[in-house]
């Protein structure tokens, strides 16, 4: 009777945080804790299992081959006891506030859109969102969900593809009138080009000339912090922009922007992802739902 009062479900989430998350002070943020309260908990787990879980050093953790299997059937079964909660319950519907940071173009054209309708599926959400083309810590920001564009780095976070979209060179009818259309990638040289300042920003533009790949630098009188600014100071004619396709395509069809080199264009596409902490069904209903809802109604083709 003694494994009735050790309440295991409580200390197995921690130690699935402490893995997917990558240390004590991480997991201790993610469930309300302080880190010392983390690695007793972790080190009373190995102890009444007999075995050690986790080998610790200064810089990381490393799961021990029983650490491992303790981990992948822990994962499988907090989801099992998440969806048994979510079925037996009459009122298992998405509930809460959720917390979700998105770059800013993506947000403009996707995400702000898609919100009453999603608010109209899940009256009982309550949606917090911010908008920014900095790549935010999730945990330190207490972020739900992430929508990220381009290459995403290593990390315990859980990525769920959105789209990939086209990137490409568009200005203004007035300015390509004063400043006239470049042909190559040579004559970007004598062109404003808008850049972006934010961390993650290319260093130039990838184009292909001659059958070579080669990058243009970006040189212009204006820098901007995120990717719509961009586009509305290509729209207001103060020079060329390196874009996403789903930003200007109205634009296009409207004529109030031009693609230009699109001879050169590599056709490379940037990837678009959702990013969340948890494995598998271990999520709060609330999360799945916004992620069910964004994979079903974003289309960047």
């Amino acid at each position: 009777m003694a494994r009735m009062d050790v309440n295991r479900s409580g200390e197995l989430e921690v130690f699935v945080r402490v893995i997917e998350l990558g240390g004590f002070s991480a997991a201790a943020r993610a469930c309300g804790m302080t880190p010392s309260a983390v690695s007793k908990l972790v080190a009373r787990l190995e102890q009444r299992l007999g075995t050690r879980l986790v080998n610790r050093s200064t810089r990381q953790l490393q799961l021990t081959p029983e650490g491992c299997a303790f981990y992948e059937r822990g994962v499988r079964i907090l989801a099992d006891l998440n969806e048994a909660e979510r079925c037996a319950s009459a009122e298992a519907t998405p509930r809460g506030r959720l917390r979700v940071n998105a770059n800013v173009p993506f947000g403009h054209h996707f995400l702000l859109p898609l919100v009453p309708k999603f608010l109209a599926h899940h009256p009982d959400v309550t949606l917090d969102i911010v908008l920014t083309d900095e790549v935010i810590d999730i945990l330190e920001q207490r972020t739900d969900v992430a929508v990220r564009a381009g290459p995403l780095k290593s990390s315990n976070l859980v990525a769920r593809a959105l789209g990939a979209t086209r990137m490409m060179i568009v200005g203004a009818p007035g300015y390509l009138m004063r400043h006239g259309t470049p042909t190559t990638p040579d004559a970007l040289s004598a062109h404003n080009r808008l850049g972006a300042n934010y961390v993650r920003a290319q260093p130039g533009w990838p184009l292909r000339h001659h059958g070579q790949d080669v990058v243009v630098p970006v040189g212009g009188n204006a820098q901007a912090g995120d990717g719509e600014a961009l586009h509305r100071l290509a729209l207001a004619g103060l020079g060329l922009a390196r874009l996403a396709a789903f930003q200007v395509r109205d634009d296009i069809a409207a004529g109030r922007l031009i693609p230009v080199l699109e001879d050169s264009n590599p056709g490379d596409l940037e990837e678009v992802h959702a990013v969340y902490v948890g494995q598998g069904g271990y999520l709060p209903l609330r999360v799945r739902a916004f992620l069910d809802f964004l994979a079903e109604h974003v289309d960047m083709d």
